[in-house]
């Protein structure tokens, strides 16, 4: 980055409206409004659903929809992936075998850099130079219809001007990440009005939308949901070709965000329940049920197990009440106190976090981080006792004898609960805050970290992601030990306020009702796959 772009990027924190979603025709302000517009389609069936106290529209995705895909991507004779990292290797062959299917003329491309180490990677894949499917990105930008712009929020923020330059008249821009945006109203810049932009974004890691996408095919799909945006419509087409791309992705269902919106939610969620406090819960519960007699082995079993192995899996088909209601007499006892003593310590933390993120610093510290990757590359997680622990424990497991220990639900509900709260205080939908606080945690992420550990999970997500769960994960590590458990031990009073704003809380039937939504598929991590797993040495 040049000295004169990156002085002007240091300085611009007041440049940033920390606004999350509007509709699309109203004007940003300088709070997020709780207003949810709903969205039409020429091509595809859309339907409201009722969560909580709002009314929201979303498309029902599914392989039965995919000859509906030539109309979607009518104009588009190709369409460029340009990058190779999380998501990329997954919405690439997504798209291509989704568009393959229904005989579509469309035809997928992948674009990097000269020399990049993961050409092999993509040409294994099935793209390749002789059929003019695998080449350097600047070429594929130049000739492509759509370009899905996948390679990492750093580079993104450093080669912005060349990829618009590059772009050819009437190109649309595709994003799976409003980061970009996020930088741009930084620095006082925004995307050229000539071109369409809209944004299709996966919740969950990239390996597991491929994962489910595949496990899926034989039960009308089943995939990773989708948030969809249209920040420029300049053809007037440009709803209908993000739900086709989220349809061709295998999306279960798809619903709509901003893109500002959708980097203060998503880039906040990861930090938060999905990646970075599940670990720092994980660490601070293992040293707290050793201190009270545990062996090693059982307060992992007590902790990460009882997370991954049976909470996420209640909330994921059941909702979060559902794990409130597995207990009785002293276990909800148990799980009040954790609750209440955790619930405003976690809540302090996150909110610094969407502070931070919807300022504009969280983007900052990102951009900075990868200016010093090839000093200080990125490192291991997973080499602590409590991971090395956690390899004996997942090797003998017993999945049918793993505790639903109501310590551990009380502190990591109450995270998740705090995290939503957070997200509905400023002004996030209910599908969104869902989303982002809910689902990709209990279907995408814990899963994989139930598998094989916590840099199996943090490390398969995007530079962005892996960047904010190291920094934040000790935040949630430290706040938890100094104030809730202390809290705990020092006798504190359940707070009945808090007990009653969970129990009647109206993200329960919101929860619940998504949970209608979901595929009868369960993404696992021993089937087949033609992804590739990412494991830092």
């Amino acid at each position: 980055m040049r000295f004169t772009a990156f002085a002007a990027f240091l300085a611009s924190a007041s440049a940033f409206t920390p606004t999350a979603f509007v509709p699309r025709d109203a004007v940003a302000s300088s709070r997020p409004s709780t207003a949810v517009s709903a969205f039409s389609s020429e091509i595809f069936t859309t339907q409201d659903v009722n969560l909580a106290d709002t009314t929201e529209t979303i498309v029902k995705g599914g392989r039965d929809l995919f000859p509906l895909l030539p109309k979607a991507f009518e104009g588009i004779e190709k369409i460029g992936v340009i990058g190779w990292g999380s998501q990329a290797p997954a919405q690439a062959q997504n798209l291509k075998d989704s568009l393959a299917e229904v005989g579509a003329s469309t035809t997928v491309s992948i674009g990097l850099r000269e020399g990049s180490s993961s050409w092999a990677e993509a040409k294994e894949s099935g793209f390749s130079e002789d059929d003019g499917t695998l080449g350097e990105m600047f070429d594929v930008i130049k000739q492509s219809d759509l370009v899905i712009l996948l390679i990492s929020d750093a580079a993104q923020a450093k080669l912005y001007k060349e990829i618009f330059a590059a772009m050819k008249k009437g190109a649309t821009l595709g994003l799976s990440h409003g980061f970009l945006l996020g930088h741009l109203d930084s620095i006082g810049e925004s995307f050229p009005e000539d071109m369409d932009v809209i944004a299709v974004c996966p919740k969950g890691m990239g390996p597991s939308v491929r994962r489910l996408y595949e496990q899926g095919k034989e039960v009308n799909g089943a995939g990773i949901n989708s948030s969809f945006a249209v920040h420029q419509d300049k053809s007037g087409k440009a709803t209908d070709l993000a739900l086709g791309w989220g349809v061709a992705l295998g999306s279960p269902f798809m619903f709509e965000t901003s893109l500002r919106s959708e980097y203060c939610s998503d880039i906040f969620g990861e930090r938060g329940i999905l990646l970075g406090a599940v670990h720092g819960i994980v660490e601070s519960l293992y040293r707290r049920y050793q201190r009270q007699g545990m062996t090693a082995e059982q307060a992992f079993l007590e902790s990460s197990e009882s997370i991954t192995g049976k909470i996420v899996k209640i909330i994921s088909t059941q909702g979060i009440k559902a794990v409130y209601e597995m207990f009785e007499g002293e276990d909800k006892a148990t799980f009040q106190t954790a609750y209440s003593a955790s619930y405003k310590p976690a809540k302090e933390i996150l909110q610094e976090i969407y502070d931070e993120v919807s300022s504009g610093n969280e983007i900052r510290t990102v951009i900075m981080h990868g200016s010093r990757l090839d000093k200080y590359p990125v490192g291991k997680i997973d080499g602590t006792d409590t991971w090395i622990v956690g390899e004996k424990v997942r090797a003998e497991r017993d999945e049918d004898k793993i505790p639903l220990n109501p310590f551990t639900a009380g502190v990591y509900v109450a995270t998740m609960m705090a995290q939503i709260d957070v997200l509905l205080e400023e002004g996030h939908p209910y599908s969104e805050v869902i989303n982002e606080s809910v689902i990709e945690a209990v279907d995408s992420l814990c899963p994989y970290m139930h598998y094989r550990g916590v840099a199996f999970m943090v490390d398969n997500c995007s530079f962005t992601a892996k960047t904010g769960s190291r920094k934040w994960a000790p935040r949630f590590d430290y706040i938890l030990d100094q104030l809730a458990y202390t809290a705990v031990d020092n006798g504190k009073p359940v707070s009945d306020e808090l007990i009653k704003d969970f129990e009647e809380h109206a993200v329960h039937a919101a929860v619940e009702e998504c949970c209608k939504l979901r595929p009868p598929v369960d993404i696992s991590l021993f089937a087949d796959t033609s992804t590739k797993e990412i494991v830092i040495n």
